[in-house]
């Protein structure tokens, strides 16, 4: 029986190669787990990162990459990774998402990377994003970003046949969000509040033990296209639009070839195709566990999902103290 997954423009081992790439990041991030140094924690991970992608036969090209914002170091939109032979591969990652939880040893801190072929996810700026996600079985188009908080959400309990105080949102807490969270609660539904890590909110979405129906809010634009390969993955609906407040933004959006600068997309506009997403996590999560450390090595937790064939893995992974980590 021909195995499609396996036939498919990402093999097996390319596929592994990602989760090493995130295991990696993980495992050199989490020396700084609690250490309240967010820029030295997540130089550890692009480094770790870089080391092991450049290791891979492909020529990779990051899309989606570190960005500015943070004054991070970068694996930055445009860098060229892999060995340079082999398959052409976009890639869209973030090393170390929730930088901030990390530094003050919070859950769901996690080392991301998606993989697709060229052309297939949006090249963004590292600007911010308006973003609303729900999850599986949902008619099409009942979100929309032009809607209010509460009409999005009469359509989503519509669509399960329950009331809206039945609702769970997930929001980034952010002063930003103020006016979003009373009108979610004025409309009735409950709020669960995080304090980073807004990849690991939107996938939680279309995870049924999460108890999650929907995730609003303004975060990273580069958050977003690595959610929207997540969801592209398993299964979702997502709504996004770019939100520019300095005009060499704009230049750089323009440069990028986005000539609609208040366009909303959806999900296919942020990824489609072939993708594989790859995460491990660095503290415990929602998604997956976190990176524990042994005297003779480390044990890491990832998650592997692939588009054609819909299939999600766990990969607990022992690393010996011979590992190249």
């Amino acid at each position: 029986m021909k195995n499609h997954e396996f036939d498919s423009f990402f093999d097996y081992n390319l596929s592994l190669e990602a989760v090493r790439a995130c295991e990696m990041a993980a495992i050199a991030a989490y020396q700084l787990v609690g250490a309240g140094d967010e820029k030295g924690a997540d130089r550890l991970a692009v480094d770790a990162m870089r080391k092991s992608l450049n290791t891979i036969d492909m020529k990779g090209v990051v899309v989606i990459g570190e960005g500015e914002r943070d004054e991070a170091p970068m694996l930055y939109i445009g860098e060229k990774v892999g060995t340079g032979t082999g398959k052409e591969v976009d890639i869209a990652l973030d090393p170390l998402e929730g930088t901030t939880i990390l530094a003050t040893g919070g859950q769901n801190s996690l080392a991301v990377l998606a993989m697709a072929k060229k052309g297939c996810f949006l090249q963004a700026p590292d600007v911010y994003m308006d973003k609303i996600a729900i999850g599986l079985n949902f008619p099409e188009q009942i979100i929309d970003l032009d809607n209010l908080p509460q009409v999005n959400l009469k359509n989503i309990a519509r669509a399960k046949k329950c009331d809206i105080s039945e609702l769970v949102v997930m929001i980034l807490n952010r002063p930003r969000h103020a006016e979003l969270i009373a009108k979610v609660r004025e409309a009735g539904a409950r709020i669960y509040l995080i304090n980073d890590g807004d990849v690991a909110g939107v996938v939680a979405t279309s995870m049924p033990t999460t108890g999650i129906d929907a995730y609003m809010g303004i975060g990273g634009a580069p958050e977003g296209v690595l959610a929207a390969a997540a969801l592209c993955t398993i299964g979702g609906q997502m709504c996004g639009r770019l939100l520019f407040d300095k005009e060499e933004q704009k230049t750089r959006a323009h440069a990028m070839g986005i000539k609609d600068l208040s366009k909303q997309y959806n999900l296919s506009d942020l990824a489609k195709g072939e993708v594989i997403f790859a995460a491990t996590g660095v503290t415990n999560g929602s998604m997956v566990g976190g990176v524990r450390m042994l005297p003779e090595g480390a044990i890491t937790h990832s998650i592997l999902m692939h588009s054609t064939s819909k299939t999600i893995r766990k990969i607990e992974t022992y690393h010996g103290v011979q590992s190249s980590f």
